[in-house]
């Protein structure tokens, strides 16, 4: 085929077996559909199977094929032959995935109100969030993101971006009987989340990246594949709820409150929320497993993501050095006072509150009170010097009356603490506490809650005793 439109490829010469799926696309079809495959017959006589369904069918049914389908087209091939429908499904899978990335941010079909995009992540409760959602009747379309991440991180990590997790993504939602799409915007990740992580740790700030990819990054692309597909909606597996501050749509804790993730939505405007669905939000996570359970999905036992899921092996100091070239250097750890207590290989090594790995003797415990990029320097301290009662924050969003006593949290499995927001200006707040927090960071992010509802949020610039 001439000029396709996307082309999508899968196996490996090395193993033997290579499939190549060519498409031409218009008016929401495969207009036609070709094939190039080198290997055994089982590749090749699925790759033909697979044009066959493709030439003329709605791009909705082309994101539903599966391995199973062509397996049955071919009478059923058996575990030794298994392989190659699986080639073929995941080349038309990229070559698909081709198509719809080279088309985020432009419009797509008109929106349907029953129509939703839920986020998959390959894990069993954006799973379960696509079940549910389906068993109510509406018409769901997965969406998988494939993400940057840490060459070095082993593949049995299972972050949310890594190849597995998305071929488990779409297992899953065949499973189903939903369309599946997987976007690659490993780029626009690297560039608003790595990148952003990686200047805030070399200025000495301790950044929360999963809030700040579900503010900037995340749920945008979710947008712009909800439009290229004509879903009105948005739905994610995140355990929180959507409530209402006045007549502004707002996120609420989740009634499992061991895996509320409320404070990771901290970021998300509320335009955003208008559209947003958050189905397991009253479930229990032992509800949600045996849901997935007793479905059948293939993410039914799909072990938990890391917290962050591009960096890898030996955590974040391992990966800035590695990945963002911060060549460990000596530096002074010093008192609160300057005297110098001992040295260190790098400012980024260290995080507000940390004591162990502290590395100097003293009479009583030290813990990390301060991290000075500029000098390299590390300052420590007793615990009791990490009270912090005051904290200013910026680029904060408000979604309701910040007025009267709220709850505080700067951490995400943080306890709640009681505070009041004691001045304001635009998108900065500062929040006097009632309750001390102990070991805040700048970099960190504050997000406020007046029964259960969060009512504002922004990232802690400074952090005071008083």
């Amino acid at each position: 085929m001439e000029a396709p439109d996307a082309v999508g490829e899968s196996g490996s010469p090395s193993c033997g077996d290579t499939v190549r799926i060519q498409l031409r696309v218009g008016g929401g079809r495969v207009r036609e559909a070709r094939f190039l495959a080198f290997g055994c017959g089982a590749a090749m006589a699925a790759a033909s199977a697979a044009c066959a369904r493709l030439e003329g069918a709605p791009l909705d049914d082309a994101l539903r094929l599966s391995a199973d389908d062509l397996d049955a087209d071919l009478g059923g091939l058996g575990p030794a032959r298994r392989h190659g429908p699986e080639l073929v499904a995941d080349a038309v899978a990229r070559g698909l995935e081709a198509w719809f990335s080279a088309r985020l941010g432009a419009s797509g079909i008109p929106l349907e109100r029953r129509r939703v995009a839920v986020a998959m992540s390959g894990g069993v409760d954006s799973a379960v969030a696509a079940m549910l959602l389906r068993d109510a009747g509406l018409d769901v379309v997965g969406v998988t993101m494939r993400l940057w991440h840490d060459p070095h991180a082993a593949a049995a990590e299972r972050s949310c971006c890594s190849p597995e997790t998305v071929r488990l993504a779409r297992a899953s939602a065949h499973a189903l009987g939903i369309p599946h799409l997987t976007l690659d915007v490993a780029e626009t990740f690297r560039r608003g989340v790595v990148e952003s992580f990686v200047r805030a740790y070399r200025a000495g700030r301790t950044p929360n990246p999963c809030v700040t990819c579900n503010g900037t990054v995340r749920f945008r692309v979710l947008a712009e594949a909800a439009a290229l597909v004509g879903a009105r909606r948005l739905a994610t597996g995140h355990y929180a709820r959507i409530a209402r501050e006045g007549r502004r749509p707002v996120i609420a804790r989740a009634l499992d409150a061991a895996k509320d993730q409320s404070y990771m939505l901290a970021a998300l405007e509320g335009p955003l929320l208008e559209r947003l669905e958050l189905p397991l939000g009253g479930l229990a996570k032992s509800d949600v497993r045996a849901m997935a359970r007793a479905a059948g999905l293939p993410a039914a036992d799909a072990v938990e993501s890391q917290e962050v899921c591009f960096v890898g092996v030996g955590g974040y100091a391992a990966f800035l050095e590695r990945s963002a070239g911060m060549t460990p250097r000596p530096g002074d750890i010093v008192d609160r006072g300057g005297r110098v207590l001992g040295a260190h290989g790098g400012h980024w090594r260290f995080t507000v509150g940390q004591r162990r790995g502290v590395g100097v003797a003293a009479s009583e415990p030290l813990y990390v009170l301060a991290t000075d990029a500029e000098e390299n320097r590390v300052v420590v301290g007793p615990r009791a010097a990490l009270a912090t009662r005051t904290l200013r924050l910026e680029d904060a969003v408000v979604h309701g009356s910040v007025a009267g006593e709220l709850e505080v949290r700067v951490r995400y499995r943080g306890r709640g603490l009681r505070g009041r927001v004691s001045g304001s200006d635009g998108t900065a707040l500062t929040v006097a506490l009632s309750d001390a927090a102990d070991g805040v960071a700048p970099g960190q992010t504050a997000a406020l809650y007046r029964a259960g509802r969060l009512v504002a949020a922004g990232t802690i610039v400074d952090a005071k005793e008083r």
